[in-house]
């Protein structure tokens, strides 16, 4: 089973809405990269890479996206939708 954490909901809103300013077909077609993704994850939740931040993996949809996640409990739980120019992991203040 696939969670999304309101974090990463959020970030998977913040990504279309930004797309989508320009390009309505952008958008639908990045959010599609990222349904499909999660759906592999579901089936072979590993088959990301190990995360920058301990106890995390990542899976690349698309050249400019990362899906961090982690596995607990029999889930994955996606934890942020991370655009790869962006700092991460952030640095804390």
């Amino acid at each position: 089973m696939v969670v999304w954490t309101p974090e990463a909901q959020q970030d998977r809103a913040d990504i279309w809405d930004y797309i989508a300013a320009n390009n309505p077909l952008a958008a639908m077609h990045m959010d599609e990269l990222f349904s499909n993704a999660v759906a592999r994850l579901e089936q072979n939740p590993r088959m990301g890479r190990l995360g920058l931040v301990p106890g995390t993996r990542e899976l690349i949809p698309h050249e400019s996206y990362r899906i961090v996640y982690e596995i607990q409990g029999g889930r994955v739980w996606l934890l942020a939708l991370v655009h790869t120019a962006r700092q991460w992991p952030p640095i804390n203040a």
